[in-house]
């Protein structure tokens, strides 16, 4: 079974920097080597949002608000997917949530983490 564990999650002042990391177990370096990995975020009262995504071929996409400010990467040696946020404004505000799926078995992502809480006060 796959497991996520996040880790850095904190509360900053708007325009400053947090770097998130998920790492991966329970699959080999070859197996995530072909996983989509996506992290997510939903805010209270809010929908979950997808916030950036990441292929096997290393292409990235991302939601309109956190463009130019967030960037999606990953590790496969380590099994570790990252996400850089700078410029952080109070409406980044929420739980992030990283994901994985097979990218060629599944269209929904299968495996999630824990969550781990940004707060970005103004």
């Amino acid at each position: 079974q796959v497991q996520l564990v996040e880790s850095g999650g904190d509360s900053v002042q708007a325009g400053g920097s947090l770097r998130l990391s998920c790492a991966a177990s329970g699959l080999t370096v070859s197996a995530y080597n072909v996983y989509c990995m996506g992290w997510f975020r939903q805010a209270p009262g809010k929908e979950r949002e997808r916030v950036a995504t990441i292929d096997l071929r290393y292409r990235t996409t991302y939601t309109d608000s956190v463009e130019g400010r967030f960037t999606i990467s990953k590790n496969n040696a380590e099994k570790t997917l990252y996400l850089q946020m700078s410029g952080l404004k109070a409406e980044d505000t929420a739980m992030y949530y990283c994901a994985a799926r097979p990218c060629v078995a599944a269209t929904d992502y299968r495996f999630w983490s824990q969550g781990t809480q940004v707060t970005v006060s103004s």
